[in-house]
């Protein structure tokens, strides 16, 4: 064999990058040598992509491009096609396509027509189809940026994608020479984007992910437990997205046209495009400034539209769309049997999220201990629309040089659905001059096992003997109402109020008693696992205990003083902590 067939034998080098596939955009990452994530801009420059394809006599126009032929050229512009992969026609809503190329029944799947050849017939393409064409643009636009040839990605996926969806997305992405090294779901993926920054510190987490997009609203709650992510609960809804905020300033300035030019623009498929088109761009400029104007050229009978609204405006019109979004949040965390106490972090993804409202809505309804990850709160906020993406990309960037063999194995479910502790397992250190102790936390409830955990903690009184107590522990929400405060009457003439002055006494006492409640988060303490004695500790001294819980849930504790000699360890042969497996959600 000469030199020259040896190289063309040996397999390609695996080049992959992240791939967010959404159903209004996509968008494509990847990892600097530095391992930063960076979102790569198109040929047009844009770094949020429109899922939309186009053709006009046989050539295809993607992305903004093709998002703009929904004035012209409707019928053969393809939008809105993710969902539809891998499903039945009977079980999808084909509503967000009425403005586009109509989803339509094909033998077994979902297709379009469109006249993508110089044909005079119309040709019909299978979803899957449509998916391959974008993928393979998407994939050539990161070749050319990067200038490897992309080959490999890791894909993010909603959280409710059933196996058939799965499997017809990745064969879609093998037509077009891309091979999918794992799915990834878009909130994990959101989390791992906040999480692989340099200046971020790791720690056991509830986080909250949620994704206000353009047809859909999608809500995960997601522990993060020693850098491994279970999800929770989730919650979707298709009425509460950016379409529906589209619609309402759609309304807005259509009523505005009517009152001075006696015709309503929405009855011309034309002119209620040319409306959408701007409707979107005004409202994406509202989450920046707080005001924005709207021009339509030509929009009905020839006639010229100009208006502007302000950011107020556009927030009560849009108020029941918003109101939905957080009942939506509130939902999950209810489903996920869980408290807005619990929650330590929300983090805002999606492009409709980019709206203030959304962000200020949230600050109110979860404690201050709470961080809202969003750019109207957070300087250093990533950008929501970019969050899936670079999640995909630094997996991707993470696995890319294993055999696709060995990945396929490790996220085997056999393997990732692992058990988890259904209930936190803490310490209480007790000392002599003390008949209770405080509960810390060292291995908090979802937990994925085996784990191990250390803590420090300071020796109560004066030193001495202590029992050092391994228990689980839950928390529990502490609901009291504030101690009325105490208001003295005002002297009239050197005396105390009149009784005249008792109706407004009254009504004082009624303000009193709608003071809000005091919500707080307490520890109840369960089961004690264990117990260890601790003999002379010094005064000021701190006593180190490790708890090690194994993939069969048993316990293994050790205590000692720091610095001091010795120690204490022991193996519970009981299974503790309690357990279920991830993945439920």
């Amino acid at each position: 064999m000469s030199a020259d067939e040896s190289i063309e034998a040996a397999p390609a080098e695996t080049f992959a990058i992240g791939i967010s596939f959404g159903n209004s955009n996509s968008s494509i990452a990847y990892t600097s040598g530095e391992g930063k994530a960076e979102v790569i801009a198109n040929e047009e420059g844009d770094r949020q992509i429109p899922s939309f394809l186009s053709y006009i006599e046989g050539e295809e126009y993607h992305g903004a491009q093709a998002k703009s032929q929904l004035v012209r050229n409707s019928k053969n512009t393809v939008a809105y096609f993710r969902d539809y992969i891998g499903k039945d026609f009977d079980s999808i809503d084909p509503t967000p396509c009425h403005a586009s190329a109509h989803a339509q029944k094909h033998e077994s799947t979902i297709a379009f027509s469109v006249q993508d050849t110089n044909s005079d017939s119309p040709s019909t393409l299978s979803v899957s189809e449509i998916a391959t064409r974008h993928i393979r643009r998407l994939a050539s636009s990161a070749s050319d940026f990067l200038g490897k040839k992309v080959n490999a990605a890791v894909l993010t996926i909603p959280t409710n994608f059933s196996d058939e969806q799965k499997e017809a997305l990745s064969e879609s992405a093998k037509n077009a020479g891309i091979e999918i090294l794992q799915f990834i779901s878009e909130p994990v993926a959101a989390v791992l984007a906040y999480d692989a920054r340099a200046e971020a510190i790791i720690s056991d987490k509830i986080v909250v992910v949620a994704d206000l997009g353009g047809i859909r609203s999608d809500v995960a709650v997601v522990a993060s437990r020693g850098g491994m992510y279970s999800i929770l609960s989730t919650a979707h809804d298709y009425e509460t997205a950016g379409t529906q905020l589209d619609q309402v300033l759609i309304d807005h300035f259509a009523k505005e046209f009517i009152k001075k030019h006696k015709t309503d623009p929405r009855q011309n498929e034309r002119s209620l495009a040319k409306l959408k088109l701007e409707a979107e761009a005004t409202k994406k400029a509202l989450s920046l400034g707080s005001s924005a104007s709207l021009s339509v050229e030509s929009l009905a009978d020839g006639v010229d539209f100009s208006s502007t609204i302000n950011r107020t405006r556009y927030e009560l019109l849009g108020g029941k769309v918003f109101s939905g979004f957080i009942r939506l949040i509130e939902e999950a965390v209810r489903k996920a049997d869980l408290d807005v106490l619990d929650i330590n972090e929300v983090i805002l993804s999606g492009g409709t999220s980019h709206t203030p409202l959304i962000a200020r809505r949230l600050t109110s309804l979860f404690p201050q201990t709470t961080n809202i990850l969003s750019p109207s709160t957070l300087a250093s906020a990533l950008n929501p629309s970019e969050l899936p993406s670079r999640g995909a990309a630094i997996q991707a960037s993470l696995i890319s040089a294993y055999d696709p063999s060995d990945i396929a194995q490790n996220t085997h479910p056999a393997l990732t659905a692992t058990p988890h502790l259904s209930r936190a397992i803490g310490v209480l250190v007790i000392s002599d001059s003390e008949s209770r102790g405080v509960f810390k936390p060292l291995l908090e409830a979802e937990t994925a096992v085996p784990a191990r955990r250390a803590g420090l903690f300071a020796v109560p009184g004066g030193g001495g003997d202590v029992l050092v107590k391994v228990c689980e522990g839950q928390r529990e929400i502490k609901v009291s109402k504030p101690e009325p405060k105490s208001k003295s009457k005002p002297q009239v003439n050197g005396k105390a109020g009149s009784e005249d002055d008792g109706d407004e006494d009254d009504d004082e006492d009624e303000e009193e008693e709608e003071e809000e409640e005091i919500r707080e988060t307490i520890w109840k303490v369960g089961t004690v696992l264990a117990e260890a004695a601790i003999r002379a500790t010094k005064k000021g001294a701190k006593v180190e205990v490790t708890v090690n819980v194994g993939a069969d849930l048993g316990v293994t504790i050790t205590a000692r003083e720091v610095g001091g000699k010795g120690g204490v360890r022991g193996q519970l042969l009981e299974k503790g902590g309690g357990g279920r497996e991830n993945g439920s959600a």
